[in-house]
């Protein structure tokens, strides 16, 4: 009998519990079995879901190993019971439990290793936050450490992984329906680990992992199968470097496509040793790899000696459907030497592969705008046309004296009208035409009767060296008025695009002024750039906007550049005194700029408009307010007051005592209104100063409720929170607000709860009723002044608490949102920032922007006693309001 092969292992991955692992893997079994496979249940646990509970029936179930652990008796799965059952295939769940000491193997997965040695198939499930590598991960979105894990390779070598997918809408769902966990622990898991943040973030780290894993899977097919045409699966584009400063601009715009489909990939690619993607930089080659990398790409370097044939062999092996390329920096005369990489790539692509050609100007990035003046073909190329125009001569003169050859005049000529040709292209004008003087010189000497002389005896010599001369010049000015053609060609181009991005930014509103004078102190590779104004004619110049390091100026005339807009306003640049020619673009820039400054202005005063306008709304809403709040409880004191004051009736101690209690409560609706109206007011004109300093809440949410009766609330704040970094008395007023508008639409019987949970570096105080709760849409709209949503059954109000509430946990640092409560009603989500400096108490400057916490669905599971103690529920902090002075802006 044949060795028994090993056996395969299939696993089902989902994102959270729940999800239907364990369904799924009991239906594929039961399918297995009806087509005739020998399928036992090695181990699953239905945890007492009802559903998975049934699927379990029909089902073989290998008896368990009892053990013994701290005086409890725990069941795990019988690794030598299913050996000596030998299925065909083993149902096991929980891939990454932990076993109980005494077991076989510490780990389950350990377990199946041993059932697919002997040659059992194995169907098995796993979450994806028991992933090993994945730990720190899973950590940062949810606060939990696992302490379950798996090996990463242990999933991967599995012959198949399928994905158990499920929106967190609707697992939240099943969890509320009480299909998961018992319907004491909903609530709770809703609210921790079931947040729709946390299954959001879990559901797409699974769907990465098992799409990567596909793409390995798709990769050793294709490999398997020798398959060399591409798959666009999902667009992959590689990036052509060339180590130069324009690989930059390349990895930009491959990320920018990669963005356009989902799942794109970007691979950047350096061919060395090769005459194509040559010059490299080895420092801008590091800043171009944490570019690509920080943009979520790879870099890649690669060795060959045919850049487009390596490039496409690269590209066809990653299964890439895009290249990126730059636009070709060789010179014109180059291209003799061929078409160039770009070319050849795109002609011997193929139509499975698109070629992207970008091009990439350095002229805004401070190496300033082609000048029209001095070396247009540049200094290497002036100085190897001079060599090849003087020296060459020479040494051909060196090799014919002492080659005992008679080529003759007319082959001598041209061997040095070959040089003088040379010199011109390479060179331009005047290394040809000083190559045309020394040729014309030594063909005088050495080979025109009579030698050694400068004299021509032969008219027809005469001729010839002048022809010489004249074919050197001419071929000399074609090079030269073609470089200047060129040159002019370049700078009409950098031109028109300076000028096309100064019209569509400043029209879309896009750049301010400092950032448009920044861009011209870069064209033009200046020290500084300002715009300066005044009022008029006499009048003194001011600043409006200035970027750069130079020196100050006081007018226009101290400045080496200046520009007039109009009258009264002039950009001046300190550097260096530019040409003649620069100064179209300049004057472009100088008139965005105004355009930009205006435009600023009219900025400020709409938003002065919209503040004024605010205010506005905000004084009609308080006019109704005092109007009908305030009026019905100061209507109520009149009549109280009237009645015992009145002598015409003889009232009861029972019947003062009743009116001196209505008197009383109308004087606290007042001072609460007031209360609320004066803190809104504060907040309205940001003259709110928070006292930053260290302090437990324990110590603050219990003297929160004074204005609540003592059983409507039930306080959950676990004596192991870390400490807060608040103002406690804005602290207490929010969370006061929170509390009796949460009371107000409770209905009766049903406690309002005050529960606090840490979560990574914050600290969580919900605020959890279970009134009619808020649509979504409505639910951004309580917060703001004077609204409210629906009519409250109990008491009155301007509808001011929440939007304080919000406005002093912002001053705090903190966050304050609105949740739906699993079951109906609505919750108060109230965020701050855990204490992070040992008590050291944070001054009033840093209180106002220190702190801002980004809304994140992270949890904490935490095991602490509850405490509900009997403190004062006055607190003593004094509320700090402190204006801030004007400051004055340049």
């Amino acid at each position: 009998m044949g060795t028994m092969g090993r056996g395969k292992l299939r696993i089902y991955l989902g994102a959270a519990p729940g999800v239907g692992k364990t369904y799924a893997m009991l239906s594929e079994a039961h399918r297995r079995a009806e087509r005739g496979t020998d399928c036992v249940v090695a181990f699953v646990e239905h945890h007492d879901r009802p559903r998975t509970e049934v699927m379990l029936h029909g089902l073989e179930q290998v008896r368990r190993r009892e053990l013994e652990y701290r005086g409890s008796a725990f069941t795990e799965m019988d690794v030598d019971a299913v050996l000596a059952r030998r299925p065909q295939v083993a149902l096991v769940d929980e891939l990454a439990h932990t076993n109980i000491p005494g077991s076989r193997n510490a780990k389950r997965w350990q377990d199946v290793e041993e059932l697919l040695a002997a040659g059992i198939d194995v169907i098995s499930t796993v979450n994806i936050q028991h992933l090993e590598s994945l730990g720190d991960v899973v950590e940062s979105i949810t606060g939990v450490r696992q302490q379950e894990t798996v090996p990463d390779e242990v999933v991967r070598r599995a012959d198949q992984i399928e994905l158990v997918d499920m929106s967190p809408q609707a697992l939240r769902r099943r969890m509320a329906h009480g299909n998961i966990y018992k319907s004491d622990k909903v609530d709770a898991a809703l609210s921790n680990y079931f947040r729709p943040g946390n299954l959001t973030a879990l559901r797409e780290l699974a769907l990465l992992w098992v799409a990567d894993r596909v793409d390995e899977y798709l990769k050793q097919y294709r490999s398997d199968h020798r398959v060399s045409t591409i798959w666009g699966s999902r667009e992959r584009i590689v990036v052509g470097l060339t180590g130069g400063p324009e690989g930059r601009t390349l990895i930009r715009r491959a990320a920018r496509l990669a963005e356009k489909g989902a799942g794109g990939e970007v691979l950047a690619v350096y061919i060395s040793r090769s005459d194509g993607l040559t010059s490299a930089s080895p420092k801008e080659l590091a800043v171009q790899r944490t570019l690509v990398e920080d943009l979520g790409g790879t870099f890649h370097h690669v060795v060959g000696d045919d850049i487009p044939a390596a490039l496409l062999d690269f590209a066809r092996g990653a299964n890439a459907t895009q290249i990126v390329l730059g636009s070709s920096r060789r010179r014109s005369w180059q291209y003799v030497l061929g078409p160039g990489v770009g070319v050849t790539v795109a002609r011997e692509s193929g139509p499975d592969l698109d070629v992207h050609i970008v091009t990439h100007e350095e002229a805004a990035k401070g190496r300033g705008l082609p000048v029209a003046r001095g070396a247009r073909l540049g200094r290497s190329r002036i100085l190897w046309g001079g060599l090849v125009g003087v020296g060459g001569p020479v040494l051909l003169t060196l090799l014919l004296t002492h080659v005992d050859a008679d080529l003759g005049l007319a082959n001598d000529m041209l061997l040095f009208l070959t040089l003088t040709v040379a010199a011109a292209l390479l060179g331009g004008l005047y290394p040809a035409l000083a190559s045309a003087a020394v040729g014309s010189l030594l063909l005088n000497w050495y080979f025109t009767a009579p030698v050694h002389h400068i004299t021509i005896a032969d008219p027809k010599n005469l001729l010839a060296l002048v022809i010489f001369v004249f074919v050197a010049v001419a071929v000399a000015s074609v090079v030269d008025v073609a470089a200047r053609r060129t040159q002019q060609a370049a700078r009409l181009r950098a031109e028109s695009e300076i000028l096309s991005f100064l019209a569509g930014n400043v029209l879309r509103g896009e750049t301010s002024l400092e950032a448009l004078l920044e861009r011209v102190r870069e064209t033009f590779g200046m020290e500084s750039a300002a715009l300066l104004e005044r009022a008029g004619d006499v009048e003194p110049w001011t600043c409006a906007g200035s970027v750069g390091t130079g020196r100050s100026l006081a007018r226009p005339e101290d400045a080496d550049v200046d520009v007039p807009v109009g009258d009264h306003m002039a950009l001046a640049l300190t550097g260096r005194v530019l040409p003649a020619e620069d100064r179209r673009v300049l004057a472009a820039f100088a008139a965005q700029s105004a355009v930009v400054l205006d435009r600023q202005r009219l900025q400020h005063e709409a938003d002065q408009a919209k503040e004024l306008a605010e205010g506005n709304r905000i004084r009609t809403a308080l006019l109704a307010a005092v109007s009908h709040d305030l009026r019905t409880p100061l209507a109520g004191i009149k009549a109280s007051v009237s009645s015992l004051r009145s002598d015409d009736v003889a009232w009861s101690e029972e019947d003062e005592a009743e009116l001196l209690e209505g008197i009383e409560e109308g004087a606290d609706r007042l001072d609460h209104l007031v209360g609320n109206l004066l803190d809104m007011s504060r907040l309205q004109t940001g003259t709110v100063t928070p006292l930053i300093r260290d302090i437990d809440l324990d110590e603050v949410v219990p003297m929160a409720l004074g204005g609540v009766p003592e059983d409507s609330v039930e306080l959950d704040i676990p004596e192991t929170l870390p400490m807060v970094a608040v103002d406690p008395g804005l602290l207490e007023r929010s969370v006061a607000n929170l509390v009796e508008n949460a009371v107000k639409y409770s209905p009766d019987g049903s406690p309002v709860l005050v529960a606090a949970s840490a979560i990574a570096d914050r600290v969580e105080v919900r605020v959890v009723d279970r009134g009619p709760g808020v649509p979504d849409e409505a639910k951004e709209r309580i917060f703001a002044p004077f609204q409210r949503y629906g009519d409250a059954p109990r008491g009155a109000g301007v509808g001011l608490g929440l939007a304080v509430a919000r406005g002093f946990a912002e001053a705090n640092g903190g966050t304050l949102n609105a949740e739906d409560t699993p079951g109906g009603g609505l919750t108060m989500v109230l965020t701050l920032r855990a204490a992070s400096r040992g008590g050291e108490p944070l001054g009033p400057g840093e209180s106002a922007h220190a702190g801002e916490l980004p809304h994140s669905d992270r949890l904490l599971h935490v095991d602490g006693t509850l405490r509900s103690d009997g403190r004062p529920l006055r607190s003593e902090e004094p509320l700090h309001f402190v204006r801030p002075e004007r400051q004055a802006t340049c």
